[in-house]
């Protein structure tokens, strides 16, 4: 059985949740509802559950900061969040599990699924680690970054990433010092993410870091030169996007 916590302060969503998982997840054992951050750290110091699904959008406390006051976190964690703007990207950057609202039984499925073939629980310290870092607010080019691998999770900085190259439905990742990295998820997915942080698809396959380019050629998009040696083509229709963004680092 799967021992689950659930902590949401709103009463139908509350309600909503625990008769989707008792009704539907015969695997699942709901040991405790809670209201509050208070309840919640109580009942997972007494229960120790296998799962914490938490709203983020609490109205007198905060969940991360009772996560992060707890001695370690040795569970897994889905959050529920409505339209937390910041908060759903830090947990984006730390490769944690969401559901978006309003979500239904299919979205609970699929976040039960995906815990469940999780085999390595250790990820977690990693995950919140970057998640705790990234919720301090701090300036774009100390921001991390947990990367799922065919290995496992792999924690890094952004300022450290030159470029991302589509190679299927996985991402090429390339580092400074000649690194480079496979990882289990889209260009698209990532291009989603760092568009924020001065990255730009310039290609169909590929993503760049605008702090890494070394030079800019003319043509009919064009080619920059980055800091890893590479050559990447800009396409013609991404060529004037390009050129804004270029201008404003």
């Amino acid at each position: 059985m799967i021992k689950v916590i659930l902590l949401e302060d709103e009463q139908h969503s509350r309600q909503l949740l625990y008769e989707m998982l008792t009704e539907h997840f015969k695997n699942i054992e709901v040991l405790a509802v809670c209201e509050n951050t208070e309840e919640a750290a109580i009942a997972i110091a007494r229960y120790h559950p296998d799962l914490f699904i938490s709203d983020i959008e609490l109205d007198n406390s905060s969940v991360f900061d009772m996560l992060q006051g707890l001695q370690s976190i040795d569970f897994e964690v889905i959050f529920t969040t409505a339209h937390e703007k910041y908060a759903l990207q830090a947990i984006k950057f730390s490769a944690l599990d969401y559901l978006l609202k309003p979500w239904g039984l299919a979205d609970l499925k699929s976040a039960i699924d995906l815990y469940q073939i999780k085999s390595n629980k250790r990820q977690s310290t990693q995950q919140f680690e970057v998640l705790f870092h990234n919720l301090k607010g701090l300036q774009k080019d100390t921001k991390k970054m947990a990367l799922p691998t065919l290995n496992g999770l792999q924690v890094v900085s952004l300022k450290d990433i030159v470029r991302c190259q589509a190679e299927a439905n996985y991402t090429l990742f390339f580092f400074v010092a000649g690194k480079k990295m496979m990882v289990t998820k889209s260009l698209k997915e990532f291009e989603e993410l760092l568009v924020d942080y001065d990255f730009i698809r310039v290609h169909n396959s590929h993503l760049i870091n605008l702090h890494h380019i070394i030079k800019y050629t003319k043509g009919e998009g064009g080619v920059v030169a980055m800091s890893d040696g590479s050559e990447v083509d800009v396409s013609r229709r991404k060529k004037e996007e390009f050129l804004q963004r270029l201008a404003k680092i």
